[in-house]
């Protein structure tokens, strides 16, 4: 059984998923704080306010990133335990 990953054992991604998880919610109570002084009528706020809105966008990139590393790496684990030769169950006609 060792050959097996363990549940709670990181996979190559997941890392880049959990921070970029943070720094879309980052993002997204920036642009929440931003947006709010439209809708209460109050004075607005500066303008790298609205640049740390941009953080929702470097957040869910930095994700997506991760998900793709974590396909690539499984895909590279299904090629590695692949048989070179016939299909399993297939005869070779000779």
């Amino acid at each position: 059984m060792r050959d097996k990953t363990q549940t709670n054992s990181p996979a190559p991604g997941d890392g880049l998923v959990r921070a970029g998880a943070l720094v879309f919610f980052v993002g997204a109570v920036a642009t929440l704080v931003t947006v709010a002084p439209l809708f209460l009528g109050t004075t607005p706020f500066p303008t790298y306010m609205f640049g740390l809105s941009m953080f929702m966008a470097v957040g869910f990139l930095m994700a997506g990133a991760g998900v793709l590393r974590s396909v690539a790496a499984g895909r590279r684990r299904a090629r590695a335990g692949q048989v070179s030769g016939p299909v399993s169950g297939q005869l070779s006609e000779q």
